[in-house]
């Protein structure tokens, strides 16, 4: 093609020319170009791996907070004696209690048989058929982050809260008074003096009965 300095002068689009095509700008001839449907096709594949790539990052370790993932790598730690990041079932049951899941034996044992391994025996290793006790499974530190990632996830917030009423609640009495926050305060190495302290129960104790039941426990953490 020769060049030339000049700009070719291009002749008016009219109104109602059609909008299926765009204009050919390879500089190729042949009049190519980009349907509109193959565009709106582009379109949607791109969402579609957009779809995809969400679900693919949905791993529940992934999906908690900094704190509850310290809080599952704690439990787990405390729990596991030898320190070999395996724990077994009486170690497991402990563990999940201690975060908030007391879970039936039945359950544990196919937690174990899902996804534990084989504890380490002298002698050749076994089979992939071996069918193996519960008391010989072992489960690693990932699956119980994964596993208990998932509980948490599917927890009511609800319930979240009524756990933590529960550490301040000391013997059960189903109320948080002015000698339960002096000893969480206490052991939180907190200074407050006795005048904070009622004037914490007087702010929420909505009832006028000298301390905080559950429901205005859990009224003031929903707010």
């Amino acid at each position: 093609m020769a060049s030339s300095s000049t700009h070719p002068s291009f002749p008016p689009r009219p109104y109602n020319a059609s909008l299926g095509k765009l204009p050919d700008r390879s500089g190729g001839g042949g009049g190519g170009g980009f349907t509109a449907a193959s565009t709106a096709q582009a379109r949607l594949e791109r969402q579609e791996r957009e779809r995809q790539e969400r679900e693919g990052q949905q791993d529940p370790v992934a999906q908690l907070s900094e704190e509850q993932r310290e809080e599952i790598n704690e439990a787990f730690g405390l729990f596991d004696l030898d320190k070999d990041k395996r724990v077994d079932y009486h170690e497991l049951k402990v563990a999940m209690k201690a975060l908030g899941f007391d879970v039936p034996k039945a359950e544990l044992v196919t937690m174990l048989r899902e996804h534990g391994v084989p504890a380490s025996s002298p002698g050749p290793p076994p089979t992939t058929t071996t069918q193996h006790h519960p008391s010989r499974l072992l489960l690693p530190l990932p699956a119980f982050q994964h596993l208990l990632a998932r509980r948490i996830l599917a927890r009511d917030p609800r319930d979240e809260i009524l756990r933590a009423f529960d550490l301040f609640d000391e013997g059960g009495k189903g109320r948080i008074d002015l000698a339960d926050l002096r000893r969480v305060a206490r052991e939180l190495g907190e200074g407050l003096g006795e005048e904070e302290l009622a004037a914490m129960i007087d702010e929420f104790d909505l009832d006028g009965d000298g301390a905080i039941d559950r429901e205005e426990f859990v009224g003031i953490c929903l707010q």
